[in-house]
């Protein structure tokens, strides 16, 4: 089942993503990936992590206790995160990057063999 539900919660961001969903800014700052959308579970100015958030599965277990912890995960062969994106990036090689990441993990968990989903969620 986690599999399943980790497939809707990435094609919903996906959806967000290409509504442009991270364009629209907010009152005092541009919107946060992950953390300003319908994918993160926690509470407005609550901490993280949120243990239930199915991004736990693609953080690397050292980042699982850092501050934001979905900032931490690895979006492309080259192991760009949002941590290090926000920081090098625009705003346009960010939704780009995500895009491709979420596209590709979803293609990846579609795929008929739940050894591959068990291999990556290690």
């Amino acid at each position: 089942m986690k599999r399943e539900s980790t497939l809707h919660v990435l094609k919903n961001e996906l959806k967000f993503v290409q509504k442009g969903g991270y364009r629209a800014a907010l009152v005092w700052r541009a919107p946060l990936v992950f953390e300003d959308s319908p994918t993160c579970p926690k509470q407005q100015c609550s901490a993280c992590p949120d243990t239930n958030c199915v991004l736990m599965s693609f953080v690397p277990t050292k980042c699982h206790y850092e501050a934001v912890p979905c900032r931490h995960i690895p979006l492309n062969e080259i192991g760009e995160t949002l941590d290090s994106l926000y920081r090098t990036g625009t705003n346009e090689e960010i939704e780009q990057t995500l895009q491709s990441w979420l596209l590709e993990t979803i293609q990846q968990l579609e795929e008929p063999s739940e050894q591959r989903w068990l291999e990556q969620a290690a």
